[in-house]
């Protein structure tokens, strides 16, 4: 999984009825675009996120989604 800042970051949610939390990549704190990512989400929290499984990057740039 790679990104690079001003990508989306989108965490599906794992429950019936849980929305998905999407954030902005704010800092690519990894090598070449990996993870660990600062990312700033629609709530005004910000936190490190290392994505699981449950999580795609929606590029900015392509609009092309990788992940699951």
């Amino acid at each position: 999984m790679r990104a690079t800042v001003g990508d989306k970051l989108v965490q599906h949610g794992r429950i019936v009825g849980q929305h998905d939390k999407v954030g902005e990549i704010v800092e690519v704190m990894g090598s070449d675009g990996n993870p660990p990512y600062r990312v700033r989400f629609q709530d005004g929290h910000e936190g490190v996120c290392s994505p699981g499984p449950d999580t795609e990057i929606r590029h900015k740039e392509m609009g092309q989604q990788i992940g699951h």
